[in-house]
């Protein structure tokens, strides 16, 4: 059977290398993969949906309190039940899942990441687990692309691409702002804005959009309409909104990393399930909104229906007081953050994007509560414009993605007559947050590793590079208490090359010696016994390490020594030379490979 199969796609590839290019295949698989990403996202709301359903009847909502409690610890070990001893393989339902896959693997992502986070992530949403639905959509819509791109045979750069039409198609779906998820392709995974890159993603867009425009309907997620106009002399509340929108992105991203490195010390998935789900369960038991995605409260606080987004807390018979609502809605902004981690770190399948759209509405709502209840306003600010304008804040803050923060909010709640103060809120958001945060949310740890693939082309490159591929091993190794006798005979006679890098017994690199520094002495045989190599052997102009230094810092050590040649090690151990010359030549391929 996989014989028969193989026959038909290669004879299907003859057929399309005849009568099909390159570009128009590519076209009809970017249409394709929208319309699979479409799919996904349909499949993956509506399962959470039902999941959601069947924990909504009337005896849980009578006893509600205590189901917020049991619910997220029971989805976690449901999750960690299927990861563990279902796919025996860890999930990694986030971005930065298919952005590393985008830098250290060519753009492969294994065949079980096609359905695990399908799987997995309505599991986590859907029994209150305080994370979003994107990541995973778009991780499973990549994974499917980077899949059929292998199977037919596509090269690095049109592999990218590709993963780039489902990322769009996966947003457009879900979100039904095709424009934005374009911006979001372009600004997430760094690709190429021009036209052989437009014209693909607008079809996956498109097609996915019109997918779930045909299984659900006209439905969007958030339903506003705009009723009060930008003024003018709002715009230093927006301004100051974008201010207090960057100090909520770095805090944002400051606890997510603490409370991800921390969970991520515990050897333990099930000791990481146990706190961090009692934790979790505990803050939704006090903190009833922090369950699930959290639309439903962004919906109200549009609407301006501040009660019924903060019902069934604590505090109920007190949000008749203003300042009691404004310190829920603060404690929305403190809380959700905090308990999308304890969902991911407590091994839950979820993204940031509705948390962070989440806490955007109640943090741009509390501040124009507390600007209307200061009484120095004649007009009062409207409160739904700023609820809206502060998930652009959040969304260009943490993801440092200005243009799909603006494109975003406009399109999901068709308010595209606040432009303006979008634009101010996003922008003063981003240059703020940047200044302190270079890299965004998902980008933060790739960056510190030196994988992180950016708008820049040589960067790029030089990050997709795999250093270990240019690693050459058949120089001789002498050590450092052998003698000038042994570095002839087992170096200079048997080597081809002119260098010999000296180990110690542990095969630790301490040094190197030229055959500049032989050829004086070699022809000397009285010598042979009595100089030893330690007297020969010189300090390297600088050390490679291979888990350590990124390409980039690699050509920064060729330049700054000059050297043609150095040495590579692992953990301290000789296992090899680069040279600038093949490390450029492979740099020059690289570049032919990612171009489209």
């Amino acid at each position: 059977m996989f014989l028969n199969f193989t026959s038909s796609l290669e004879q299907f590839a003859l057929w399309r290398n005849r009568h099909i290019t390159h570009h128009q295949f590519l076209m009809f698989l970017s249409a394709l993969i929208g319309f699979i990403a479409g799919l996904v996202a349909v499949t993956i709301k509506n399962l959470t949906h039902y999941i959601q359903r069947l924990l909504e009847g009337e005896f849980v909502a009578n006893y509600h309190a205590a189901f917020y409690f049991i619910f997220p610890l029971v989805g976690l070990t449901i999750t960690l039940l299927i990861v563990k001893y279902g796919f025996k393989k860890e999930v990694g339902g986030g971005i930065p899942t298919t952005l590393r896959a985008i830098a250290q693997k060519s753009g492969i992502m294994r065949r079980f990441q096609t359905y695990a986070s399908l799987l997995t992530a309505p599991i986590t949403v859907g029994f209150g687990g305080s994370v979003g639905l994107e990541a995973p959509t778009v991780v499973t819509g990549a994974a499917i692309s980077s899949n059929l791109s292998r199977l037919f045979r596509f090269n690095q750069a049109s592999r990218t691409l590709l993963i780039g039409c489902a990322a769009a198609g996966a947003m457009s779906a879900l979100f039904k702002a095709p424009i934005a998820a374009i911006i979001f392709a372009i600004e997430i995974f760094s690709l190429d804005l021009t036209l052989i890159s437009m014209i693909p993603l607008l079809l996956a867009s498109v097609s996915a959009i019109l997918t779930t425009y045909f299984f659900s309907g006209s439905e969007i997620i958030l339903n506003y309409q705009l009723s009060d106009e930008f003024e003018i002399s709002q715009v230093p509340f927006y301004i100051l909104l974008g201010v207090i929108a960057s100090m909520c992105s770095i805090y944002f991203t400051k606890i997510y990393f603490r409370i991800i490195r921390f969970f991520s010390r515990i050897t333990s998935p099930f000791y990481r399930l146990l706190l961090g789900g009692s934790i979790l369960g505990a803050l939704i038991f006090f903190i009833p909104p922090l369950y699930g995605e959290g639309y439903d409260v962004i919906n109200n606080l549009l609407q301006e229906n501040y009660m019924y987004a903060l019902q069934n807390n604590l505090f109920g018979d007190l949000t008749e007081n203003i300042w009691v609502v404004v310190g829920l809605l603060a404690g929305l902004v403190v809380f959700k953050i905090i308990a999308t981690s304890l969902t991911i770190g407590a091994g839950g399948v979820g993204g940031i994007i509705a948390p962070v759209l989440f806490m955007g509405s109640a943090m741009g709502h509390c501040f124009a509560l507390i600007i209307n209840n200061l009484g120095f306003l004649r007009t009062p600010l409207s409160v739904s414009n700023f609820t809206m304008v502060g998930m652009a804040g959040l969304v260009a803050g943490i993801m440092h993605a200005p243009l799909t923060a603006i494109f975003l909010i406009a399109e999901l709640t068709s308010g595209y007559e606040l432009f303006v103060p979008l634009m101010i809120t996003a922008a003063i958001s981003f240059m703020i947050t940047s200044q302190f945060q270079q890299h965004s949310v998902y980008t933060l740890d790739l960056a510190a590793r030196g994988e992180l693939i950016t708008h820049n082309k040589d960067q790029a490159v030089l990050t997709l590079l795999d250093i270990r591929q240019v690693l050459e091993t058949n120089f001789v190794a002498v050590k450092v208490d052998e003698t000038l006798g042994d570095i002839v005979h087992k170096g200079v006679i048997k080597s081809s090359r002119s260098l010999f890098p000296v180990i110690d017994e542990k095969e630790q690199f301490l040094g190197i010696i030229l055959l500049d520094d032989v050829r004086p002495v070699m022809f000397n045989r009285e010598l042979y016994d009595e100089i030893k190599v330690r007297e020969l052997m010189q300090v390297a102009p600088d050390i490679i390490d291979i888990n350590k230094d990124s390409t980039k810092t690699i050509m920064k050590k060729f330049q700054e020594s000059d050297a043609w040649n150095l040495p590579v090690v692992d953990e301290g151990k000789y296992i090899g030379f680069i040279s600038k010359s093949k490390l450029l030549t492979a740099y020059r391929q690289k570049l032919i490979e990612v171009t489209v």
